[in-house]
């Protein structure tokens, strides 16, 4: 295997990280928005109270998703196992 072929590998390993790991980050990130506003809304300022719907939410978000990811995982390992691109 080159050097050219292993760029590439390594190009779609990373990418592939960042399209697995959207969806989950993007849940908490909204979660953390809608926390945000209803701790302003109601002037709660406890800062415990944003960890677990968070929590709840990522966790709801791997359940989920986990499937999807793990099978998008696998076909790259497969790939790149067998040296094909």
């Amino acid at each position: 295997m080159s050097v050219r072929d292993l760029a590439a590998l390594a190009e779609q390993a990373l990418l592939l990280s960042v399209a697995v790991s959207i969806p989950v980050v993007a849940l908490a990130a909204l979660a953390s928005l809608l926390v945000s506003v209803l701790q302003a809304v109601t002037q709660v300022t406890d800062a415990t109270l944003a960890y677990l719907p968070r929590l709840l939410v990522v966790a709801f978000a791997l359940v989920v998703a986990g499937p999807w990811m793990g099978a998008q995982v696998v076909e790259f390992a497969a790939r790149a196992f067998s040296g094909g691109s």
